[in-house]
């Protein structure tokens, strides 16, 4: 992580160092691509929030399964604990629960040339998590998002510099060399998630987190001084945004969280407190959280609870939850086993998961009549 370094958030007057924020210019991008892949029905649905006017530059996406699987829980210190004197990693193997099945994710590391010419093995780490939110708060914005129905992928076009800009909006300074190092890492990183209990619909996924990827080269950087990089999102990302089960949430307040901990707590509040009232609290053991986040790795279990009471306080803080109680459940010489927290929702939390239930719901109503009334249109297309 780099220092607040103006360097680092001030485009640098030299094209070939740095990009430039995508055009604004209201025509699609000059990409030699077909328009329409710019403006589907689904990425329509995937760029519209129910908001007031104001709010949408807040708001972006969670996709329920893919934001559920712990794929960015190795810290570099644990990094470089792991790695062999060569500089290598092995698999990552993390088993978690997602909606009541077991599931396995298996990691490959990305192999990295640094520019000393020293090879290392990188898991995607937090740096990744917060460059992947920003890709997919970029998508959400017209003619950046694209889904190309014939080959069934979507991704998103997007300069490094506003990459940048959008993290510092959000309180994370990074340089242009940390965001282009965090996008090979995903690039050349796969995951592999399989159900373990032969229950789940999801079978075996295997893909790298960004499956395909181009960069811009130094020539053409020199050529066009706003030329964008391509990526395209996991399977899992386009598969959500195809079916509209992605839910709105407040991304600057995500982000500002002090902690990953933190930022993994409210994600799976958004996802999975859509029932939210003052009514009906919402309850999770640690031992829960510990599992599937894979990112409470103290010595002590005294140390990780302490973290994840700091967590709640936080939500708290930020008036994601008005309150929440802890029962310390105790075995033997009274040593803790567990803790059982039961948060209730702000009022503010309470309109937000209401809003995104809305959304969601008019969403896949939109896409359920296209489908209708593509299917009854004859072969080869209207009469």
């Amino acid at each position: 992580m780099s220092k607040n370094n103006p360097a680092d958030s001030q485009p640098p007057p030299d094209p070939v160092n740095t990009l430039v924020p995508f055009k604004e210019s209201g025509q699609t991008p000059d990409l030699n691509l077909p328009p329409e892949i710019f403006s589907t029905e689904q990425l329509d649905l995937f760029q519209t929030f129910l908001c007031n006017v104001g709010e949408k530059d807040k708001l972006s996406n969670a996709i329920d399964l893919w934001d559920s699987v712990p794929r960015y829980s190795i810290s570099q210190l644990e990094m470089n604990k792991r790695r062999t004197t060569d500089g290598f990693l092995g698999l990552l193997e993390i088993r978690f629960k997602y909606r009541g099945l077991n599931f396995r994710a298996v990691i490959q590391p990305a192999r990295i040339r640094e520019s000393d010419g020293q090879v290392l093995d990188y898991y995607p780490s937090a740096n990744e998590e917060l460059v992947e939110d920003i890709l997919r708060k970029i998508a959400a914005e017209r003619l950046q998002g694209f889904h190309d129905t014939a080959n069934a992928k979507v991704g998103v076009y997007f300069s490094l510099y506003q990459i940048q800009t959008e993290l510092k909006k959000r309180g994370h300074t990074r340089s242009i060399a940390e965001i282009k190092r965090s996008l090979e890492i995903m690039a050349k990183s796969s995951i592999e998630i399989k159900s373990l209990d032969g229950k789940g619909n999801e079978g075996t996924r295997v893909s790298n987190y960004l499956p395909d990827m181009v960069s811009v080269s130094r020539a053409d950087l020199m050529a066009d001084p706003y030329s964008q990089w391509m990526v395209e999102f996991h399977p899992l990302v386009t598969k959500s945004i195809i079916e509209a089960t992605y839910r709105q949430f407040d991304l600057d307040k995500l982000m500002s969280m002090s902690t990953q901990l933190g930022r993994w707590v409210h994600r799976q509040l958004v996802i999975k407190y859509t029932f939210a009232s003052l009514m009906t609290p919402f309850e999770i053991r640690y031992s829960t959280i510990k599992r599937d986040s894979f990112m409470i790795n103290y010595g002590r279990e005294r140390a990780g609870i302490a973290a994840l009471d700091q967590v709640m306080s936080e939500l708290k803080e930020k008036n994601i939850i008005m309150d929440f109680q802890r029962q310390v459940v105790s075995g033997a010489r009274r040593k803790i086993l567990d803790v059982i927290y039961t948060l209730t929702p702000s009022l503010e939390f309470i309109k937000e998961a209401k809003a995104a239930n809305k959304r969601k719901a008019m969403a896949q109503e939109k896409l359920a009549i296209a489908d209708n009334k593509i299917s009854r249109e004859p072969a080869g297309g209207k009469p």
